[in-house]
Order: structure tokens, then sequence, then C-alpha cells
């Protein structure tokens, strides 16, 4: 039973077992995963990856990264498309920069727990690399907001998630101006209301949690003045020579700051209670509020029982995961050992369906990232529809087997099985495969159809599109 529960450990809990990985968890397996629950587990080496400041200086401002007005025509056209194209391109191989280390450390980090904990709080505050605006900043988002603060408070990451130029760019915060504002009523420009809501419908209360329309309004008026340096409105109000960023330090494009004059001014009343004052702390007030809203809680119970348990988990885990954080006051180390101490995620039932990032990345701890992946990465994670950093929308990464276990996708499970059984048979057994990466998890069904394989090659495919390697 041990070996189960250790190979349960490192797939279902883990990113997939490496080598010799089930055998080192078999004396605790809780015990490997809870060592793995630490500050520092799930940070990435930035070296030749561009920090969020970094992408704003290459860039400048938002008009440019679009495309921007016409120049005064001939040459200058010419250089600024020239400029256009170049920042682009910088954007573009950033992205798949990024994408290359981060599945390089998901593939070789001892701490793949950790891993998949960062994962899932990444996906769950989305940035995606959508358009021209956001590709440069999804990877350093979640380098810089994200995978710092997932053993911290929730209020903390909550807090750095929001406050981030890749947040506040994804969700338009940059172009929300108090409707009063003399900025506003100069340029026939006003509230947008589309990071309130995500807050309230994503990241913290969830649907149906009993807020309003009116609180979106006002939650959106109490965000207003949070912007980025760099961005065409903040130049115009906040970002001029010698101004000071909010730690007192020069302002530089890629600064999130507080522009007062962006700011509607007046107290604001959000899920009934009154927020006075002005500036910045008003959003902070309500963001402390909501982190610790019992309906957050519940939110976050759910999202978790779901990712661990089953996608339609029983209300005894979501009971006790809702306990943990609102016990804790949301911590999520404490949120992350009731996962792991949670009985119903342990069942030997593989009621998980791996999606294809999880597969690609089992497969690279199994036999190694070149077998798994070969060329460029991305177009790899493209070809089974789901590339790093372009979730569909701010909700993320559907978490549920009937998006991504269709006929077509799993036709393309295939014919990706297919092209790497031949770099794997080089230097693999897909039995010492199946051994290593699913232990006691493997079938007999499963192991007889590998041994009695053609092939190497026919064998591995046959192991990869095992339902025990499929789900988790």
């Amino acid at each position: 039973m041990s070996r189960l529960l250790a190979a349960i450990a490192a797939t279902r809990f883990g990113m997939g077992a490496r080598a010799g990985e089930i055998a080192d968890a078999t004396s605790d397996p809780r015990g490997w995963l809870d060592r793995q629950v630490r500050p520092g587990a799930t940070v990435i080496p930035a070296g030749g990856l561009s920090s969020t400041r970094e992408v704003f200086a290459a860039r400048l401002d938002y008009a440019a990264m679009a495309g921007g007005p016409p120049g005064a025509g001939g040459a200058d056209d010419e250089a600024q498309r020239a400029r256009q194209q170049q920042v682009q391109r910088q954007a573009r191989e950033g992205l798949a920069k990024e994408i290359e280390a981060r599945s390089r450390h998901a593939a070789t980090t001892p701490d793949s727990f950790a891993e998949r904990w960062l994962r899932f709080w990444s996906n769950h505050f989305t940035v995606a690399a959508r358009n021209a605006q956001t590709i440069g900043l999804a990877g350093p988002y979640e380098r810089e907001a994200i995978r710092p603060h997932v053993f911290g408070k929730f209020a903390v990451l909550l807090g750095h998630a929001i406050l981030h130029p890749g947040m506040l760019v994804y969700l338009d915060a940059v172009r929300s101006i108090g409707p009063s504002t003399q900025v506003a009523q100069r340029r026939d420009a006003g509230l947008n209301e589309n990071l309130a809501r995500e807050i309230l419908e994503l990241h913290t209360l969830g649907v149906g949690a009993g807020y309003s329309q009116d609180d979106i309004v006002e939650f959106a008026k109490a965000l207003t003045g949070w912007t980025v340096s760099g961005t065409q409105i903040a130049r115009l109000v906040a970002a001029g020579r010698g101004r000071r960023g909010e730690q007192g330090d020069a302002i530089e494009p890629g600064m999130v700051i507080f522009a007062e004059p962006l700011h509607e001014p007046g107290p604001r009343t959000v899920l009934g209670k009154r927020y006075g004052g002005e500036g910045k702390q008003q959003a902070a007030a309500i963001l402390d509020a909501l982190a610790l809203h019992p309906a957050t809680a519940r939110h976050v119970a759910i999202k978790l029982a779901r990712h661990f348990v089953s996608d339609t988990p029983p209300e005894s885990a979501i009971a006790k995961l809702e306990a943990a954080f609102t016990k804790s006051g949301g911590d999520l180390a404490t949120l992350a050992r009731a996962v792991i101490n949670l009985d119903e995620a342990w069942a030997p039932g593989q009621s998980k369906f791996k999606t294809p990032e999880e597969l690609l990345v089992s497969a690279a701890r199994a036999a190694g990232p070149q077998a798994a992946f070969g060329g460029a990465q991305r177009q790899v994670y493209t070809s089974l529809a789901q590339a790093p950093f372009s979730a569909p929308s701010p909700a993320g990464w559907p978490d549920d087997t009937a998006a991504w276990s269709g006929a077509d996708a799993i036709k393309k499970r295939l014919e990706w099985a297919n092209a790497v059984s031949q770099r794997m048979a080089r230097n693999h057994s897909p039995l010492a495969f199946v051994e290593g990466a699913l232990g006691d998890l493997a079938g007999e069904k499963t192991r007889q159809a590998v041994s009695r394989a053609e092939s190497a090659e026919q064998g591995f495919t046959l192991a990869l599109m095992a339902p025990e390697f499929q789900r988790r």
C-alpha cells in the first residue's frame, strides 16, 4: 500500500514521478509532500528572463506595442513599423524563453507538489499572453507576483497578483478613470469594471456569492488611480520627471503607481460595508476584506477539492479545506498541508484526467524534457491545445475531464505519443518507464500490453496512452 500511496503522491499531488522518486516517497508519502511546503520551493532562476520593468523599457508604452498612431509619413512611418516589428519579435522570443524555463523547472524540480500548487494559483489568478499588450508580461507576472507568495497569506498573494502590471494591463485597469475626475472629462473616458468584476467573481467570492452590480461599480471606483508607469494615461498625470514611486524610488516604465488624478473621490460601499477616505488605501482595504470573506474561503476550497480530489468532490473534502482556510486566516501553507492530509485525495482511483500541460510535464519528468518535447516547446503545447500563458479567458484553464477528453483531443494525444515514442525508445525501456512513472498505479493489463509490444516505440506509445498515465 505504501508504494501505491507514494505513486499517488508523485502523480496526483506532484507533477509526475522522476526516476526513483516513487521509491523515495514510499516510506512517508505525506511527509515527502509536506517537506515541499516551504518558501522558495517554487522560485525559478531568472537568468536570461526579462523583468516587467525591462519589458516596459523595451516597449515604452502600450501605443507602441499595439502599433500606435502613424508618424509624420515616409521614413518616420517606416521606422515606426520597423520598431514595432522588433518589439513584437522580442516579445515572442521572451515568451518562448519563459515557457522553456517554466517547463524545464517543472521537469526537473524535486518539489513537484510545490510546482503544482504554484500552477493552481497561477491559473486562479490568470494573466494570459493573448495580445500585444500582455505577451511579454505573463511570464514575469507569474515569477514576480505568484511564485514568491503561494505559501504565504492569501491576502498577500491577492494583493501582489491584482496590483501587478500584468494584471492591471490584462484586465484593462490601466484604462479605468474615475468618471468625475478632470482627466476623465478632458479625455471623454471613464470607468472600466473588468478588474473589479473578475476579482469578485473569479479571485475571491465566486459566482453566486451575493454581490451586486452596484458592488462591482463601487469596487471599480475604489481601484481607479492604480496604474502602470509607461502607459499613455499614466504618463499624462503621474510619470513626470522627478516623481517618486510607491517605495520612494524614481519612477521607471513598468512600475505600479497610484495616480491621484485618476482616482474617483469619495467613500465607497462594497458588500454593505462603507470604506471612507480616499486614495490608495481604499482599494487595499477592500481587497483585505475580500481575502478573509467566508465566501472566498468556500470558493477556494471548492476549487482545490476539484483539483486534488475529483471533478465532483464530496462536501466532506470541501468543508475541511474551507475550515483550514478560515481558521488560519487564509494561510496558504496551512491550506497546502490540509490538502496533503485530505483523506479523500488519497483514494486509489484516478478520477482526474490530465490536462495537456500535465501530460507533457509528467512525460518530461519520467523520460527527460528532450524526449517529451523534442523541438520548440510552445509548438508542442499548442498542438495539444494548451500553450502556457494562453488561457482562453480570465477564468483560466478548465479543470474538468470533459474539457480535455473529446475525440479530437485524444487523437492529438495519440499523435504526440507516436512522435515522442521514437525519441524515448533511444534511451529508455518501456517497462522501466512504466515502473518509474507509475509504480503500483500501473495495472496488469497495461504492463502486459507494454511488455508484448512489437517494438520499443510501440511500447512507449501504449505506455503514454495508458489510462493510468493519462489520468492522475
